[in-house]
């Protein structure tokens, strides 16, 4: 974290390598796979009523993640970082193949998470309860559209690359 409370080189590093264990866990559990996802960082902010994780703009290209819940978790239980992000990444990765009703996105998020690291794991555990590990979390609905007037969303270069031929013909 550098003193703007932007977050570091390390921490984007760490939510790509995430996203491909995630990609990979998809691929062999669902036999599905999606290439050319982006990932946004945007400061989303948090409240007393909660917070959203994340969202996917159904029939887009990109994951948003909240920057402001990343930097809260790095900065009070940064061992929490990688088990969340895992989680976050899972349920918008499930998402973008098409998966649109909330209830089916957390119970596949659920059954995935349980099968790869079986039931006491802490990422199994955020996927039956979030709140047990950050109380003031918000799902969004579907149909959730964020606000006219939103921050500027900060792409993460080198997100999903492996989906990518670094050579163009």
């Amino acid at each position: 974290m550098n003193k703007t409370g932007a977050l570091d080189t390390m921490v984007k590093q760490e939510i790509i390598d995430v996203f491909e264990v995630v990609k990979e866990v998809v691929r062999i559990r669902e036999g599905r796979s999606r290439a050319g996802l982006m990932l946004g960082l945007q400061e989303l902010g948090a409240s007393l009523d909660g917070f959203v994780g994340a969202y996917y703009p159904v029939a887009s290209n990109i994951i948003v993640m909240n920057k402001t819940v990343l930097r809260r978790i790095k900065e009070t239980n940064p061992k929490l970082l990688k088990p969340y992000t895992f989680h976050i990444l899972l349920h918008e990765y499930i998402h973008s193949l098409g998966y649109l009703d909330e209830q089916t996105t957390r119970q596949k998020t659920y059954e995935i998470s349980k099968a790869v690291f079986g039931e006491k794991h802490v990422v199994t555990k955020l996927s039956t309860d979030m709140k047990r590990f950050f109380p003031s979390l918000v799902y969004p609905f579907y149909g959730w559209v964020p606000t006219k007037e939103m921050p500027v969303i900060e792409l993460v270069q080198g997100f999903d690359s492996s989906s990518t031929n670094p050579y163009i013909t």
